[in-house]
C-alpha cells in the first residue's frame, strides 16, 4: 500500500478533514441570513414522534444537517461506503446524524431491513435519491419502497443560496461561501405507492417524485437569484 493511500484512509486523517469540513459548513451557516419555510408538517409530525422519510438531490448535500430539524428528533442517512460517502458520513456524524453504509456488498434487502428497524425505533430517514452515484437527479425507487413498505410519509427538501459554487463532481455539487442569503424549503410528496403497484405505476411515481425534487430545487435557486439549472434528468 502507498504512503498516500495509508494517509487517505487514517482514521485520524480522515476524522481531523472531517472536522474541518464541518466547521466551514457550520461558517456558512452561521455566518449567512437564512429563510426557512414549508416545515410546518414535517415539524409537527417530529414532534409527535412520528418519523418520516426526507429526500434531496445529492447536489444540495452540503447544508444536510440543517434540512431536518435535528433538535425535535433523530434522523439516519443513508451513504456510500466508497471513501467520499464514508467522509459524508462522518461530517454527519458530528452533527448528531445517525448514517447507515450502503455498499455493493450489502443486499437491499439487508439495506431495507436495516432502514426499517430505524422507522420503528422512530428515527426518521434522509436519503439522496440520485445517490450515491448518479447519474445527477434521475430518482431513484428506493423511497418509493421505504414509503410504500412504512407507510410513513415523504418530504422533499433542498437548500440554495446567493453566493456558491458548483464543484466539478458527477452531481456538480453545490458549495456556499460564508456570509450570504439562502433558503431553505421543504415540501411534501402527497402521492401515495400503492402495496402492489405494477412497474408502470412505479415508474410514474419514481417521475413525480424526481419533478418535485427538481421543481422545489428551481424554485430555491429563483428566490435567491439564482438560474435554476435542472441537470441531465
Amino acid at each position: 500500500m502507498s504512503l498516500r493511500k495509508k494517509i487517505a484512509d487514517s482514521e485520524a486523517v480522515q476524522n481531523w478533514v472531517a472536522r474541518r469540513i464541518a466547521s466551514y459548513f457550520r461558517l456558512v451557516h452561521r455566518s449567512s441570513r437564512w429563510q426557512r419555510i414549508g416545515f410546518e408538517t414535517l415539524d409537527a409530525l417530529v414532534d409527535d414522534g412520528e418519523p418520516v422519510i426526507v429526500v434531496l438531490w445529492h447536489q444540495r448535500l452540503t447544508q444536510s444537517p440543517y434540512l431536518f430539524p435535528l433538535d425535535k428528533a433523530p434522523i439516519c442517512t443513508i451513504t456510500s461506503s466508497a471513501r467520499a460517502g464514508s467522509m459524508a458520513g462522518r461530517v454527519q456524524q458530528l452533527f448528531g446524524m445517525d448514517t447507515i453504509a450502503m455498499s455493493s456488498h450489502k443486499r437491499h434487502v439487508a439495506l431495507s431491513r436495516e432502514v426499517l428497524g430505524k422507522i420503528r425505533q422512530g428515527i426518521s430517514i434522509g436519503i439522496a435519491a440520485d445517490g450515491p452515484r448518479g447519474p445527477e437527479r434521475v430518482c431513484s425507487t428506493v423511497p418509493l419502497i421505504w414509503a410504500r413498505t412504512s407507510g410513513k410519509r415523504v418530504f422533499a427538501v433542498t437548500y440554495s443560496a446567493r453566493n456558491a459554487h458548483e464543484a466539478g463532481t458527477w452531481d456538480r455539487l453545490f458549495l456556499p461561501r460564508p456570509w450570504t442569503e439562502g433558503v431553505i424549503l421543504c415540501r411534501e410528496w402527497t402521492q401515495s405507492v400503492p402495496r402492489k403497484a405494477d412497474a408502470d405505476q412505479i415508474e410514474a411515481l419514481r417521475l413525480d417524485l424526481q419533478a418535485l425534487l427538481n421543481d422545489l430545487t428551481a424554485e430555491a435557486d429563483r428566490m435567491v437569484g439564482r438560474t435554476p439549472n435542472s441537470g441531465e434528468g
